[in-house]
């Protein structure tokens, strides 16, 4: 199964800027982020942030904040506990109401929710991978989602705590991906419109 940029939405968690320098390789971390959340921008794909605890740990990389729509700041390392789902989920629609010519409600047909309103693939990247990221992404997988975790955009202040979060997420059913993948996959074609813009920007 390949990633569709129509059902698509990216959600980056923590990278801020009195964190990141205590991070392994965090400033490659933020490199890749970066390069996802502009991506995504070519490709239409709604772009979220989040930022743990900010008044001690920081904004968000200003970079990076200003290519998300929106950035949710939390104290919980879940940024679901703290309304995350709700931004990723669109409105539901009101129920129209009946008139005197309608049909009775038992043999009204169900409007379906219109697909294009739906984007249930989450690819998520951010930091800690061990505490924050992987939080997030099991909840957001009890919450349904599908989750594609970008691992060159993730890190942790150890290798082993890092690797021990993508173990511990595909045991759950997140997909494990590169930057690239990502980058590939939401373009599917050579022929894109954004693919040079797209090349440039991994290259």
């Amino acid at each position: 199964m390949l990633l569709d940029a129509s059902q698509s939405q990216l959600v980056l968690v923590d990278y801020q800027e009195r964190l990141m320098p205590a991070l392994l390789d965090g400033s490659q971390a933020l490199a890749q982020a970066l390069r996802l959340a502009q991506v995504a921008q070519m490709v239409q794909v709604p772009v979220w942030g989040t930022e743990q605890n900010p008044s001690r740990l920081g904004a968000n990389d200003a970079r990076l904040r200003a290519l998300c729509q929106r950035t949710l700041s939390k104290m919980h390392f879940s940024a679901v506990e703290e309304g995350l789902s709700e931004w990723l989920r669109p409105p539901a629609r009101p129920q129209g109401g009946g008139n005197a010519r309608s049909l009775p409600r038992h043999l009204q047909k169900r409007e379906p929710q219109a697909p294009q309103d739906e984007r249930p693939t989450i690819v998520v990247a951010g930091c800690e991978a061990h505490v924050c990221l992987l939080q997030t992404a099991l909840d957001l997988l009890e919450d349904e989602f599908d989750v594609w975790v970008v691992t060159d955009a993730c890190t942790s202040r150890t290798e082993r705590n890092r690797d021990a979060a993508f173990d511990r997420l595909a045991g759950a059913g997140a997909e494990l991906v590169t930057t690239e993948m990502v980058a590939f996959e939401w373009l599917r074609s050579c022929e894109h419109p954004a693919f040079k813009d797209m090349l440039a920007l991994i290259k």
